[in-house]
């Protein structure tokens, strides 16, 4: 995961740029900030960061934030553009944070990066307190086992969205604007049986529409929603 977000750090940079991209803005931001701010956590770890947007508007809330990402590019701009910010270059699979330390941890549109999630996710679920939760954006299965040419035009009749292999789990390689890393195809099953494994709660589940951006890309989206947001509480 990380050679290629390293290689690809400079080209996410700029795609995201001050605002973030259309998911970001337009689907996720909203309903994830929403989550956040029911729940009021105090101490926030961001596993798989990025180049720490969501940890910045997290602080903008006044909540202490923990980013980590294996990508040093990623972590360093970050850094620069959060000076105040605690970030850190590991993996999620062997971060070293304090267990217990966090009221809350995210993974926003991280988890699909993470080769080994039962490893990740043991070292995520062991940095929540007992009572605490976990706020997960991630994309759709459906969409990353779309076939190679995504939405597909027949000659007659309407454009769809065709799918293969659903349920077989494997990596396969995404490459958009100067961006080439791997992502991870799992069914819906493969997450909802591993978070279970860990006693955890379900508390929230959705897959939000789009509501802004331009007309056309919102319409698409809305017809094969790219993201889920699932909440998790640890028992007492």
């Amino acid at each position: 995961m990380a050679a290629g977000w390293e290689a690809s750090a400079a080209a996410w940079i700029a795609i995201q740029g001050d605002s973030g991209d259309f998911g970001r803005m337009h689907v996720l931001d909203a309903p994830m900030l929403a989550l956040v701010d029911e729940l009021a956590p105090a101490r926030v770890l961001d596993v798989g960061c990025g180049e720490g947007r969501f940890c910045r508007m997290l602080a903008e809330r006044g909540v202490a934030t923990t980013g980590v990402d294996p990508a040093a590019t990623l972590i360093a701009q970050a850094q620069a553009l959060h000076p105040d910010g605690d970030y850190r270059v590991e993996s999620a699979e062997t971060m070293a944070v304090e267990p217990g330390g966090y009221d809350m941890a995210v993974c926003y549109l991280s988890l699909i990066d993470m080769p080994d999630l039962d490893a990740a996710l043991a070292r995520i679920v062991a940095a929540i307190r007992p009572g605490g939760h976990l706020l997960i954006a991630n994309l759709t299965g459906f969409n990353t086992a779309a076939v190679h040419l995504g939405w597909v035009k027949p000659l007659i009749g309407e454009p769809s969205f065709p799918i293969d292999q659903y349920l077989e789990e494997r990596p396969r390689r995404t490459a958009w604007r100067g961006v080439d890393i791997i992502n991870h195809h799992r069914p819906l099953k493969r997450y909802m049986q591993a978070l279970l494994c860990h006693g955890l709660l379900l508390t929230h589940f959705d897959e939000p529409p789009a509501t802004g951006g331009p007309a056309d890309k919102r319409d698409r989206y809305n017809r094969v929603p790219n993201f889920l947001i699932m909440g998790w509480k640890k028992p007492d």
